[in-house]
């Protein structure tokens, strides 16, 4: 049934508490709040009891897909299992109830954890020092290319262009615009890898960096990133790790051997943090070298046996994120890796590559792995010899002359208690599917999710229309997207009309 909305639910003079009156002196308001900052009329929020207040959000929530309910094969956005000790350590109540202006030395635990967290971050990836403060990946991205900038310029090296390949996440180039520079797309190659030749026909002296992602968005390795890296820094400029497909590298190895000068982390992926709806999240980035020197500021030390917050940094590029960034996140990943240990590390990474590669195989005759290399619009398949890594990407092409699209396919997933993939992304595989299922789920949730999608292939072939109009179990059927994205159309706010 469909749930109302709380308004709805509201009934005049009902309240949710019953309190007797309180007998404690109370300071009138008017003499804490000018006159003309008071309201005339109370808002008008609903009239609802405690308990309608409990069912209504508890029928909202079991509306919700999650990672607690089934697999959540998202793809680019590892969803993985968040272990729920975590949580708990997260919640004690020396870190929960910290307030971020306590002096240095009533929080030692808190700095300690911070420092250490550093520390096992720089050796998962080979880098020289970690920054903790970006909230995201992206404002990781930010932050990097903040450093990158501070670093040629202070050696009076004045750059103006940052290279990315087409299939770089979205983020990439939206961070090189907020930082100042030009950016200049290179194309992806018939098998899905960086051209490296094209790379080096765009680097010169006006180049500051070259974002890439390894894995890359399609799930493959870039095997020439020795090359690659010599060919960047023989131009004077920095090489940057997208770090959003590190669970396919923990303990297998690290983007500081491969060559990199700047890697950002996503702890609400890789480290197994939650995501939220928006955030919390949590981005910290790694840098090898001089670039140590732009870090933002404070950063964790320890000094003559005190743990504390450094401020005296004279090149750095100032502070990015309030306090130390997502406190709680940091302690949530520190709890992962401590847990997982080096060989629990490793061994999250070889069962995620494990995971993609077995759905990759048992789906291909259905969904195979094809890319538009080289700039064209020729779709070409990906040579069968070379494996994903933590994830894929799958073409959906052969079933557009039946009318269904990638949507309609992701649509019908969720009838089958899955939620969809990340689709059309990215751009050069037509009617992509990127689908991954993570390290945490067992070969019986994997064998499910394979037969939902044999099963929505053939309806695709044999009922399409079944597939174009689906979803037909969840509480809401598919929405008008392009009407719902209309700023016009979109209706927000609840209003109680009365005749």
């Amino acid at each position: 049934m469909p749930e109302p909305l709380i308004f709805e639910l509201s009934s005049e003079d009902r309240r949710g508490d019953s309190l007797p009156e309180s007998d404690v002196p109370t300071i009138p308001v008017d003499d804490l709040i000018p006159q003309d900052d008071l309201r005339e009329t109370l808002p008008g929020l609903p009239e609802v009891s405690e308990v309608d207040v409990v069912r209504h959000y508890t029928r909202l929530s079991t509306m919700n897909y999650h990672p607690d309910s089934a697999m959540y094969p998202l793809g680019s956005c590892t969803i993985k299992h968040n272990p729920k000790v975590n949580e708990d350590m997260a919640s004690l109540p020396g870190f929960s109830r910290l307030h971020p202006f306590q002096p240095d030395d009533t929080c030692q635990g808190a700095i300690r954890l911070l420092y250490e967290l550093s520390d096992y971050l720089a050796n998962i990836s080979g880098m020289d020092g970690i920054t903790l403060q970006p909230a995201a990946g992206a404002h990781g991205e930010l932050t990097g290319l903040m450093m990158i900038r501070a670093y040629h310029e202070h050696r009076g090296d004045v750059r103006k262009k940052v290279v990315i390949p087409d299939s770089a996440h979205g983020t990439n180039p939206a961070s090189v615009s907020l930082v100042g520079y030009e950016t200049i797309q290179i194309p992806t190659n018939s098998q899905g890898l960086v051209n490296a030749d094209q790379l080096a026909s765009v680097m010169d002296e006006e180049v500051a960096a070259f974002m890439l992602t390894n894995p890359n968005t399609l799930g493959l390795f870039e095997s020439d990133i020795h090359r690659i890296a010599h060919i960047v820094h023989v131009a004077g400029a920095l090489l940057y790790m997208d770090g959003a497909n590190m669970n396919a590298t923990l303990g297998l190895t690290r983007p500081g051997d491969m060559g990199f000068d700047v890697v950002h982390f996503n702890l609400h992926k890789t480290f197994s943090t939650p995501h939220g709806g928006g955030g919390p999240g949590a981005g910290p980035v790694g840098v090898k070298g001089e670039l140590v020197n732009f870090f933002p500021t404070p950063l964790p030390a320890l000094v003559d046996g005190e743990y504390l917050f450094q401020y005296d940094r004279p090149n750095s590029i100032g502070r990015v994120r309030s306090f130390a960034g997502s406190f709680g996140m940091m302690v949530r990943a520190y709890a992962y890796i401590r847990s997982n240990g080096p060989d629990g590390l490793r061994a999250v990474s070889e069962n995620a590559i494990l995971n993609a590669n077995y759905i990759m195989r048992r789906l291909e005759k259905h969904f195979p792995r094809t890319v538009m290399g080289n700039g064209s619009h020729i779709e070409t398949p990906i040579p069968n010899e070379i494996p994903c890594q933590h994830e894929f990407v799958a073409s959906g092409t052969r079933f557009k002359e039946y009318g269904v699209k990638t949507l309609d396919i992701a649509k019908r997933l969720l009838d089958y208690g899955f939620y969809a993939p990340t689709i059309y992304f990215p751009l050069i595989v037509p009617e992509a599917l990127m689908i991954e299922p993570t390290e945490t789920e067992s070969q019986e949730s994997i064998d499910q999710f394979i037969e939902a999608m044999e099963a929505i292939a053939n309806e695709a072939i044999t009922t399409p229309e079944l597939v174009k109009n689906a979803p037909h179990t969840t509480p809401v059927s598919r929405l008008d997207e392009a009407r719902a994205a209309h700023p016009k159309t979109m209706n927000l706010r609840y209003r109680k009309y009365t005749n």
